[in-house]
């Protein structure tokens, strides 16, 4: 796959930002944590700074997070091979809390000052690690991967978000031949680009150095984002990259999440016609406009054709002293059970074992010992 070096792109809606930030939860919620660690020898590290950065270390680094360290001066002098690929270098992944990975990160941290470097040209390493965090999440979409949330730790006596062209007395080390003294060179341009196009905020604390002077440490977080860039197309139509990309990598959590909720709504809907009590009507030929009689019948319940019994919670009266049959609810099925030497008819056909009701609309059929009718018709409402 070829990687484009990013530029900024066009300002996202509240929408594209809404669904990014869903797709980096998707994700894991893991990070990118920059730790950019001015080495010159202005910053010298104390015991309250090496306390603080182990803190950074040990008590706020999450399972999953890519750390990078940026250590810099006049330029980012990292050992490790820059590319579009990793335009920060090779980042540790930290896969666990424990004694090995943190010892692993605090190794690369140049808690010492470099004699050989000076004049830190922080507007370079502005530009370096800001660009460099947006090539980073660019590079995932065009993968088609989770972008992820980033923060950067910077550790510097050296002022930040300063306007372009950073003369001597803004910053007194400021490199002569540096391209970021001019406000109006494309070094200055291209970082106060990236400086207006990525959401940046900043936390700082101020530290004291060994040599009694101050230097800030602050902690810049950035949402999850990307550069879009729109494009028209042929036919009237525009060509996005955010759009495309969210679609991509919500579909399928959306598609699941749908499927959830359609079994959940299903399983509401069938516990909620489970506890709902059926209504029979049931009318007695014989009684010919007599009032029907009404029977409720719970899930998992009887009613017994002929006398009352407590064990049901109802009964249809037929001929004879004795239950013939009973009528049992198992969800949303109905079944007629007949009773040992009990004669009845379902639908004018006799009964002699346990049979499946299909169907609201039935009648039953009670002949006497005379073998007369007695016939019941029994409507169900459910």
């Amino acid at each position: 796959m070829t990687l484009t070096k990013i530029t900024p792109g066009q300002p996202l809606t509240d929408t594209q930002k809404n669904g990014l930030q869903l797709v980096s939860l998707l994700g894991g919620g893991k990070r990118d944590v920059v730790l950019a660690i001015d080495v010159t020898e202005s910053v010298g590290f104390n015991d309250q700074g090496r306390i603080r950065l182990r803190q950074i270390v040990e008590d706020s680094l999450k399972p999953g997070d890519l750390v990078y360290v940026v250590p810099f001066a006049q330029n980012v002098v990292s050992g490790d091979v820059i590319s579009l690929e990793n335009p920060l270098g090779t980042p540790i992944y930290f896969n666990q809390k424990n004694p090995e990975n943190i010892n692993k990160i605090l190794a690369k941290i140049p808690f010492n000052y470099d004699p050989n470097r000076y004049g830190t040209d922080i507007q370079r390493a502005e530009l370096t690690v800001y660009q460099g965090i947006a090539q980073i999440n660019q590079n995932r979409l065009a993968k088609n991967q989770p972008i992820k949330p980033q923060s950067v730790v910077w550790v510097t006596d050296a002022p930040r978000f300063t306007k372009p062209g950073i003369t001597s007395e803004i910053w007194i080390e400021t490199p002569r031949d540096s391209p970021f003294r001019s406000s109006t060179s494309p070094e200055s341009q291209e970082r106060q680009n990236w400086l207006n196009a990525l959401p940046l905020k900043e936390r700082s604390l101020i530290i004291k150095s060994e040599n009694n002077k101050d230097y800030t440490l602050s902690v810049v977080d950035l949402n999850p984002t990307i550069q879009e860039f729109c494009t028209p197309a042929p036919g009237g139509q525009e060509t996005c990259l955010v759009n495309p990309y969210l679609l991509q990598q919500l579909w399928p959590p959306t598609f699941i999440l749908l499927l959830i909720l359609a079994a959940a709504g299903s399983g509401i809907f069938k516990f909620y016609q489970l506890q709902k009590k059926w209504d029979l009507q049931v009318t007695f030929e014989v009684h010919g406009e007599d009032e029907p009689q009404r029977c409720r019948l719970p899930n998992n319940k009887k009613i017994a054709i002929g006398e009352h019994n407590s064990s049901y919670v109802d009964s249809i009266e037929c001929p004879g002293g004795e239950i013939r049959a009973y009528l049992e609810r198992k969800g949303e099925k109905l079944y007629l059970v007949p009773m040992e030497n009990g004669k009845i008819q379902l639908n004018s056909k006799i009964v002699t074992s346990r049979t499946l009701i299909t169907g609201n609309k039935f009648t039953l059929n009670c002949p006497d010992s005379r073998q007369k009718d007695y016939e019941i018709s029994i409507n169900i409402k459910k």
